[in-house]
């Protein structure tokens, strides 16, 4: 019995201590910055990632096959000339995807103007508009 007893309040006092330190841990994720942005256009070609990168597929006859694998979740992205990719983000908390915003311009120009970031060697815009180009 005094065993029993011995291993509960043990378990008991695990269960109380353990979350203190990460409910802390939690805290100081909430009060992270995010990385300093600029307001710039951007302008380049709306590429489907996967497409893209995986199977070296573009141009106007990848058209229809980019539009399908954006309504199938693949991320849209921009790819500018000069090689430098941007992954469209949302302020939204959580982040809306953004694909529905650049479908129509899948596999042609565009000029989006928005919040520029830069972290972990990765370029995001938070697209405020987009345009044909």
């Amino acid at each position: 019995m005094f065993s029993r007893l011995s291993a509960f309040s043990a378990l008991l006092a695990l269960a109380v201590l353990l979350p203190m330190p990460l409910h802390a841990q939690g805290k100081e994720k909430m009060a992270m910055k995010a990385p300093p942005s600029r307001t710039a256009s951007v302008t380049g070609t709306v590429v489907d990632v996967s497409c893209k990168f995986g199977q070296g597929l573009t141009g106007a006859e990848h058209r229809m096959c980019a539009q399908v694998c954006s309504d199938r979740g693949i991320p849209l992205a921009i790819l500018t000339d000069d090689g430098e990719l941007y992954l469209p983000t949302s302020a939204d908390m959580p982040g809306n995807a953004q694909n529905d915003r650049l479908k129509e311009f899948a596999e042609q120009r565009v000029t989006v103007s928005g919040k520029v970031f830069e972290a972990g060697g990765a370029k995001a815009i938070q697209i405020a508009s987009v345009k044909k180009a």
